[in-house]
């Protein structure tokens, strides 16, 4: 039996998002990393998460790898951020996209679903203009708009409540194949209108 194909995207990065040529500072660790057409969004992102709504830094990991087969190769997808609780169990997804937010709420829920350690009862998908808070077991948005960002210690009571039930095999293998489908469709095409950018935060 031949080895799968491991198919690697470069680190963060879709189709659509381009190097601007210059550097940031990340907001979490501190680091130089590279200027990207969404970088600075994603970093206004984890700013408001931290400092508006009382996110522990250290509870926030950006950027981690999904990695998952289908058909026999080997996908790994970057996650933009994932929230972890104090036992380092995710509570949270987040993603950020470039275009219609509702267009991307299956995606984020497979996400949610799919991530290690997971399913988490809750993921976010944002373009930090307009978000949807999905209820991951049920599929459903339970809350639209930037006020759909919950508090850190409301996202806590919230999945203390929450009815998080494991995935079966079965489960496993269709989600990712939806999750697949949905990646494939934005790391393999691109059009001017979902890829509208939301307004420059350095503006604001």
């Amino acid at each position: 039996m031949g080895k799968s194909r491991v198919i690697y995207r470069e680190e963060g990065k879709s189709m659509h998002e381009a190097s601007l040529g210059g550097t940031l500072r990340d907001y979490l660790t501190g680091d130089e990393i590279d200027e990207t057409t969404f970088e600075e969004f994603r970093q206004a992102l984890v700013k408001l998460l931290v400092e508006e709504k009382g996110y522990p830094a250290s509870q926030i990991k950006a950027k981690v790898k999904l990695r998952y087969e289908v058909e026999g190769e080997e996908f790994e997808r970057p996650l933009d951020f994932v929230v972890y609780d104090e036992k380092n169990v995710p509570i949270l997804v987040i993603i950020f996209c470039a275009g219609e937010v509702g267009s991307f709420e299956r995606e984020t829920v497979c996400a949610g679903r799919l991530v290690v350690g997971g399913p988490v009862a809750y993921a976010l998908v944002t373009d930090t203009m307009n978000a949807s808070l999905m209820d991951v077991r049920t599929g459903e948005a339970v809350a639209h708009s930037m006020k759909a960002v919950p508090e850190y210690s409301e996202l806590l009571e919230m999945v203390e409540k929450a009815d998080i039930m494991p995935l079966t095999d079965e489960q496993r293998e269709k989600q990712t194949r939806v999750f697949h489908t949905y990646c494939g469709f934005i790391y393999g095409t691109c059009c001017s209108e979902s890829c509208s950018l939301p307004p420059d935060p350095k503006k604001d």
